[in-house]
Formats: C-alpha cells, structure tokens, sequence
C-alpha cells in the first residue's frame, strides 16, 4: 500500500485573524472603532472585540478613553531587532536627510511584492512634517521606493522575487537616471523621491523621502539620498 503524503498542517484562522487586524491597524490614517474593524475584516463585532482583548493584553494594541483603537507599544519592542544592524546603520543618516531636506526620510525593504517601511525620520524644524509610521506598506508597484527598488533587481532577481508583476515604464526610466520620483500613488498630494539600497544578505530596499512641495530639484534630493545609501552601505560592507 503507497505511503500517504502528509497533509498540510492546518493554519491558525485566530492567528490570522490577529495579523490581519494588526495590519488593518497600521493602515489606518485616523481613529478606528471596534464596529469599524470588524466591518473592514468582514467578522462578527464579539469575535473583533476578543481579538482586541488578546493584541492588548500583549500591548500589541490600546484603546483610548473614547474606545478607538491604535497599535501599541508591544510592537516596538518586537520591532527592534528586525534588520537590526541595517536599522543602526540606517537611522543617523535618515535624520541627516530629514533635518537637511526638511521631509520625512525614511527606509522600506521589499516583502511579498510590497514595500514595508523599517524606519523614519521627520525633520527636526518642519512645520507640516508628514508622519511614515514603521510597518506602513504598500504596493511594489506604485510610489517612489517601489520602483527605485525595482530598478535595482537584473532579470533574474525579477524573476524570483516578482513573478507576474507587469514591469512598468517607470522603471527603465529610474534605472536610466540613478532615482524614482512620484506623485499622488500612494498618498494624494504628496510628492516621493528615492535610491535603491542593495546590501549583499539584506532584503532588496530604498532610501526615500516624502514632502508636500519643495523648492529643492529633485536631482538634488536623490543625490543627497545616494549619498546616504553609500554610508549605510560602507557601514554594513
């Protein structure tokens, strides 16, 4: 009798389901309810309510005194020691952008065909800084760091890490120049430039910063952004 092939083990739905409201945390640009989470994860308010109770008493989530909801602390702590030397490397050089640029810098690594940001930084005397939350994604292909990341990767690494995902203009054209520029693709009104950051045993990433308007060319920005991608990478060299 032929041996059996062993099933696939079973996933989690409640581990899941936590991820997901975590994730749906982080996406969130304003105050969210319990109502309004169960609504977006399509469950009943009672099973939204003891996934909470759970993500709190492991401060992965607070509520406030009005009951809405937000990421906790907890996950700051788990945080820490993701990338942990490429964060080290990273984090004085996003505070030199941010602060000489006056926008918001921060560093995204690539993660499932989507841009995950690891850290930010916002200037120090900005006015109206815009905030990039760690842990914000988006899609790979739209925004500034996606398509500088792209830039980056020759046909074979394409190939690997982004089956089936259409290879737009904007690419060829970052490649061609050494930088990405966007505008209103993941955050309307908002303006995107970045450089690839490509370190041998790191994820593929980018550098970028995020402003509403500047008077600053952005081939000056990129150059300043290239300038700190080759710090981060002689450090980890």
């Amino acid at each position: 009798m032929p041996a059996q092939e062993p099933r696939p083990a079973a996933s989690s739905q409640t581990l899941s389901r936590g991820i997901q409201m975590l994730e749906l945390l982080a996406r969130q640009s304003g105050p969210t309810t319990i109502a309004s989470a169960a609504a977006q994860l399509g469950v009943h308010r009672s099973i939204a309510y003891r996934i909470l109770r759970t993500l709190e008493d492991h401060d992965l989530v607070e509520r406030d005194a009005s009951g809405f909801l937000r990421l906790g602390a907890g996950l700051a702590a788990l945080a820490q020691n993701v990338a942990k030397e490429l964060q080290t490397a990273a984090l004085p050089e996003l505070n030199a952008v941010a602060n000489e640029l006056g926008m918001t810098a921060f560093l995204v690594v690539l993660e499932k065909a989507t841009c995950i940001t690891l850290q930010s930084a916002e200037p120090r005397d900005g006015m109206a800084n815009v905030a990039r939350k760690p842990g914000s994604r988006h899609q790979l292909d739209v925004g500034a760091p996606g398509i500088a990341i792209q830039s980056a990767l020759d046909h074979a690494d394409r190939e690997l890490l982004l089956p089936g995902i259409p290879l737009r203009s904007e690419v060829l054209v970052a490649r061609s120049r050494g930088y990405a520029t966007s505008r209103n693709e993941v955050i309307a009104g908002l303006s995107g430039v970045s450089v690839p950051l490509r370190i041998p045993g790191q994820r593929p990433g980018a550098l970028a910063v995020v402003y509403i308007s500047s008077a600053i060319p952005e081939d000056a920005i990129a150059a300043r952004l290239n300038k700190g991608a080759a710090a981060i990478s002689a450090q980890l060299a």
